[in-house]
């Protein structure tokens, strides 16, 4: 009875060796980053409306890529998030955990506006897959969230000065046109393009919610915006050419293949 005892015990402890080291043992998901070392610009969702992207930033956050590792800087709300977490909330409360801590981020809004808010730099283990991130706020309690990245544009950072580059307009009728290239001027790393219809019957443009007044002086319509290159920009331009002023929904795109330095 004894030895039959002491059997089962050491086979109940085999067993249980044996499922600790299939626990231990189980492969954990391996990372492989798909860009190349740099910085991009990225769409950022995540799963909550009390942890987002500042407004200001049409959801899209600084993606930098470093020895194969990438970070996305996410630009919040306000300063009522304190602190973020890689994980669950049930690990950043385990002893040893690091958690993220904000940077203070300046944003200028589209009225004009200027606001200091947390930023945070979140490790990003994969693209177009969700991912733990967790948060606690002002009042002192953890919260589950999920975070989404994808669409990586990489992020061309221009000396100052003069440059030219091809641009296309979509929209509207299709008769109207812009003249291409353009010219883009950049200040302290902000490229602003001198847009020049082919129509003098433009009165203003808007981008994002601000408007823009026209440059020339009574020639075709000319106006400096400011703009990105390789992404769609939405702008919207008032033409007195109908029988009533319409404002016209267009796209125009840059294309930093072709850019060139004057």
């Amino acid at each position: 009875m004894k030895r039959l005892l002491l059997i089962t015990v050491i086979t109940a402890v085999c067993f249980l060796l044996a499922s600790c080291g299939k626990e231990t043992e189980e492969p954990q998901p391996v990372s492989e980053c798909p860009l190349e070392d740099g910085v991009y610009s990225a769409l950022v969702k995540t799963d909550g409306s009390m942890f987002h992207i500042n407004e200001a930033y049409n959801d899209r956050g600084v993606l930098t890529v470093k020895d194969g590792k990438m970070t996305i800087h996410i630009t919040l709300p306000s300063k009522n998030t304190v602190n973020l977490f890689y994980g669950t909330a049930e690990q950043a409360q385990e002893k040893g955990a690091v958690l993220i801590q904000p940077t203070v981020d300046l944003v200028t809004y589209s009225d004009g506006e200027t606001e200091e808010v947390y930023g945070f730099d979140v490790p990003v283990p994969y693209l177009d897959e969700e991912f733990d991130c967790a948060l606690i706020g002002t009042k002192g309690k953890w919260y589950d969230h999920k975070v989404y990245v994808s669409d990586p544009i990489p992020v061309i950072e221009l000396e100052d000065g003069e440059y030219t580059a091809e641009v296309t307009l979509t929209g509207g009728t299709g008769k109207a046109s812009v003249n291409s290239p353009a010219r883009i001027f950049v200040e302290d790393g902000k490229p602003t393009a001198e847009i020049i219809w082919s129509s003098s019957h433009y009165e203003y443009m808007t981008l994002d919610g601000v408007q823009y007044d026209r440059t020339d002086n009574g020639g075709n319509s000319t106006f400096l915006i400011p703009v990105s290159l390789d992404t769609d920009i939405a702008v919207s331009a008032l033409t007195t050419a109908m029988s009533e002023p319409h404002l016209i929904d267009y796209t125009l795109h840059f294309d930093s293949a072709t850019l060139q330095k004057k």
